[in-house]
């Protein structure tokens, strides 16, 4: 069995932004748990910031360049506090000090000596808006908020904040707050469900911007008049979703992403009138690589440059930077790589490439999916295969690096990512095809695939394992108790048991948001109860290897221990990886890369590749 840590060492840089003297500053993984780091210009050496054994959660430079802020939690179990580093002599001040609530990032104020962010610190169930005063460190609670609510950013003034309510993974509304009296306006009044992503004040303070799919079941660019509150489409990505929108108010530049079958499209322009744009493509990433996704849009204090993420089948997470306003003869804007993570002695150019494929449901739907097959099959054998199933529900597997699927086609499997109903970036209506009396839909999507696979001259589909993790593990143990024939053996990592567990014990201020999605305790109690896999667990046939981290504040441990519990009364082999200091994710590489031995190890032992 090849060594599953040569897969995991390649390395990441993510979540960029930028410093007022022209540095960057990001996170990366390069020592096994993702750390802020800087770096000076394009492919220079970069610089670590922090050193901590925790996983650092987001990274913020302040427009004055005097802070970087940062959040970190404990043990993975995401109740972020707030830090502020110093770049120049790398001292570190903690801004907050409350372990038993989570402290989510807002933004910096205009001028830099405000903090905003929403905190669960007077109710679990409920955030609030809080600003700090980085003059003398004051914490204000500036309005008290109803749900799970997040700070998207400031007003060009700094005198209002930009409020986004998540009722639901499919709708949201945004609210005006002021800053000095609390007062809160309510600014998208809708009927339906309604997503408002990356929501930003205009250039003037009187109109908000975002991705939305108010006006269509895709999402556009529109533009939300706060006078009259209209709400206008600016720019359509015809069938398919503007996923991320970034806007500079100075100069009033703009950047966009299309999530075109997955793969990103991207544009950079000006915002020429307060409805209408003027874009330019870019080539992200440029041609030695594979399409693939960009992650992260984020505009330097000037707008003279644009960072982002771009990851491919074929290239490990990247920072790149885009000059918008240095453009060649074709009117291109300048691009630049910034970083070059390891690739932990991974051949990019020997990585497999998916092929994007659809097929027929039980009721006709089609299901976009992602085929990749082993390049070292003997001639005449057919490839077991890894249905591998993403979470969310509201997610979407796409094209992006994924090493461990590297590893798997090196095992000898193939490896099939449906992106099943449900699934987002297909559009509103797709992504309700599951809402909960339609649950068990998308687990006969699964079934669908299988069959699918079953035609296919490479794979053997009698020699199929199910994969998931998180919502992707609740897919996992209802496929394999609904079809119990069509699995060899089966992988969930995180996974959801028993909803009704699930929903009474989930982190209180996320509840009423997922009853939204998956149905309510009060009103939909004996359908949750129906489609639990606990409740069919005699049906599984297959053993099943469970990963689950026990600080989860998602999905509590207890789901992991009541199936595993119930196939060892059966003598189903099972076998459990439990970690003491791990949340909903496996955050530290050494962790990751013990789980994966053990999972290569399982399916060596069950499978036959």
């Amino acid at each position: 069995m090849t060594d599953v840590r040569h897969y995991l060492s390649a390395r990441r840089t993510v979540s960029p932004t930028c410093g007022p003297d022209g540095r960057l500053a990001f996170l990366s993984d390069i020592t096994g748990t993702t750390q802020v780091w800087t770096v000076d210009g394009p492919r220079q050496w970069p610089e670590q910031r922090t050193f901590y054994d925790e996983r650092v959660s987001f990274v913020s430079w302040s427009p004055a360049g005097d802070r970087i802020a940062f959040g970190k939690d404990s043990g993975a179990d995401e109740h972020d506090q707030l830090f502020a580093l110093d770049p120049k002599t790398g001292d570190i001040e903690q801004l907050t000090e409350r372990p038993d609530a989570i402290h989510a990032w807002g933004g910096w104020g205009p001028n830099g000596d405000r903090i905003a962010f929403a905190a669960n610190r007077r109710e679990q169930s409920n955030f609030d808006v809080y600003v700090i005063d980085l003059t003398d460190g004051e914490v204000s609670l500036v309005s008290e908020g109803d749900g799970w609510l997040d700070v998207t950013g400031w007003s060009p003034s700094g005198d209002r904040l930009l409020v986004r309510d998540s009722h639901s993974s499919s709708d949201e509304d945004l609210s005006v707050v002021d800053v000095e009296t609390g007062e809160q306006r309510h600014v998208t009044p809708h009927d339906g469900d309604v997503r408002y992503r990356n929501p930003t004040f205009g250039p003037d303070g009187e109109a908000i911007y975002c991705a939305s799919d108010a006006n269509a079941d895709t999402k556009e660019l529109l533009r939300i008049d706060l006078g009259t509150l209209d709400e206008e489409t600016v720019e359509s990505g015809d069938e398919w979703s503007i996923e991320q929108f970034e806007l500079d108010t100075d100069t009033r530049r703009i950047a966009l992403t299309r999530n075109v079958d997955g793969y990103a499209d991207c544009h950079v322009g000006r915002l020429a009138a307060a409805t209408e744009v003027a874009t330019t493509s870019v080539d992200i990433p440029p041609g030695d690589f594979d399409d693939g996704v960009v992650h992260v849009l984020t505009f330097g204090p000037d707008g003279t440059r644009l960072a982002l993420i771009v990851s491919s089948t074929d290239l490990n997470h990247s920072l790149f930077v885009v000059e918008p306003g240095n453009v060649d003869d074709y009117g291109v804007p300048r691009t630049e790589r910034w970083t070059t993570p390891s690739t932990g002695g991974l051949r990019l150019s020997e990585l497999a490439t998916p092929d994007l494929v659809r097929y027929e449901s039980f009721d006709g739907q089609e299901i976009p999916a992602y085929v990749t097959l082993p390049e070292r099959a003997e001639p005449g054998k057919t490839a077991p295969v890894i249905v591998d199933i993403h979470g969310g529900p509201h997610h979407q597997r796409r094209p992006w690096f994924r090493p461990i699927r590297q590893y798997f086609l090196d095992q000898g499997y193939a490896v099939f990512e449906p992106n099943v109903r449900g699934s987002s970036g297909y559009g509103r209506e797709y992504a309700a095809l599951d809402d909960v009396e339609n649950r068990m839909d998308s687990v006969r999507d699964i079934r669908a695939g299988v069959e699918w696979l079953a035609d296919h001259p490479a794979i053997d589909a009698d020699a199929a394992v199910a994969y998931g993790r998180s919502y992707g593990g609740f897919m996992v143990l209802s496929a394999i108790t609904e079809y119990p024939d069509l699995w060899t053996a089966a992988v969930d990592f995180v996974g959801i048991a028993n909803w009704v567990t699930f929903l009474e014990n989930t982190g209180d201020w996320r509840r009423s948001h997922r009853e939204a999605e998956y149905g309510s305790l009060t009103e939909d109690r004996e359908l949750l109860e129906e489609i639990s896999p606990i409740h069919s667990v005699e049906e599984i046939e297959c053993p099943l290897f469970i990963q689950h981290g026990e600080n989860d504040p998602r999905v509590p441990v207890d789901e992991a221990r009541q199936i595993a519990s119930a196939l060892e009364a059966r003598d189903v082999p099972v076998e459990t990886c439990f970690f003491e200091d791990e949340g909903h994710h496996t955050t530290k590489l050494e962790n990751r890369i013990e789980q994966f031995e053990r999972i290569g190890s399982f399916l060596d032992e069950h499978v036959d590749p």
